[in-house]
């Protein structure tokens, strides 16, 4: 099975382990990714706050060479990439007249035939049917699944999960022998694009975020968007000066806890690229932990 590809800048860059991880859990189920030819920045995060024709060129020339492949699907990992790829196409279809001059600036008569899949929409329908059966190393972690703002929003575009509580990562997780909880973060923001110009919001934003996968017992937490995890993992001090506590909690990405479960090399995972170390406590097989502050701990049902 092949399938179009787009990586964006993020899984070529900043989040190689993505990419990685991406890239080993197709092989391992008989899938060929093939890269949009000669693709460019989608313009996340900010182009379509700045210029909204730039900001819809730039997903509507990556739409026109896929197109021009004859690409009939586009497997786009970066949640933010997705949407941007995905409210471009809605746009263009809904506008006429906006398809018309988007498609003179980038000097293609764009049909906008090309599907958007994300990450977890590709697990589900094309890694999670072959594999099934054949899972190796059983992913026995009691979780935190986190979906963040751009997997289910805007969700009349999308159309992709339920709103305030998706299901479709945690069901990914059971099917791999995880244990997801039940938590209120999933979708709260992480501070996104803030890392840098506003570092100490992004601390107390995504250390609300772990704060509360740890009273509830998680031992990682499972992102599908490189912003996501560069503010969870790279961010980690700004986090604990924020919290006032330390945090080993590990945040890594859904291809990689699938990835594992297939028995891959975690090198081939890209999990030695972490910041944050990845590393579980041993326990007996089978045996999920209670958080230290969680109802189970507390002896409640």
């Amino acid at each position: 099975m092949k399938l179009g590809f787009y990586p964006g800048c993020s899984l070529e860059g900043s989040s190689r382990e993505y990419n990685e991880s991406v890239m080993a859990v197709a092989a391992g189920a008989g899938i060929e990714l093939e890269p949009v030819p000669d693709w460019n920045c989608c313009g996340a995060t900010a182009a379509h706050n700045m210029n909204r024709e730039l900001g819809l060129s730039l997903p509507a020339r990556i739409l026109a060479k896929a197109e021009a492949a004859g690409m009939k699907e586009i497997v786009v990992p970066c949640a933010a990439c997705y949407s941007r790829l995905k409210v471009t196409r809605h746009e263009l279809l809904e506008d006429e007249e906006l398809r018309r001059r988007i498609s003179a600036i980038i000097e293609y008569d764009l049909r906008c035939e090309p599907e958007i899949i994300n990450v977890l929409q590709f697990l589900d329908s094309r890694v999670m049917p072959a594999i099934e059966g054949r899972i190796k190393s059983p992913f026995d972690r009691r979780v935190a699944c986190y979906y963040g703002c751009l997997l289910v929003r805007p969700h009349k575009i999308l159309k992709f999960d339920r709103l305030e509580d998706p299901r479709s990562m945690d069901e990914i997780i059971r099917r791999i022998g995880g244990d997801p909880i039940d938590w209120a973060f999933k979708t709260e923001c992480c501070g996104a694009g803030l890392s840098v110009s506003k570092t100490e919001l992004v601390g107390r934003l995504s250390g609300r975020i772990l704060e509360d996968a740890r009273i509830r017992g998680a031992e990682a937490v499972i992102v599908a968007c490189p912003m996501c995890h560069s503010n969870l993992d790279l961010r980690r001090g700004a986090i604990e000066k924020a919290m006032n506590r330390k945090y080993d909690m590990p945040a890594i990405f859904i291809t990689q806890a699938v990835g594992l479960a297939m028995g891959i090399d975690p090198a081939k995972l890209g999990l030695n690229r972490h910041m944050v170390p990845v590393k579980f406590r041993e326990r007996p097989a089978g045996k999920v932990p209670a958080g230290p502050e969680s109802p189970a701990a507390a002896g409640e049902v």
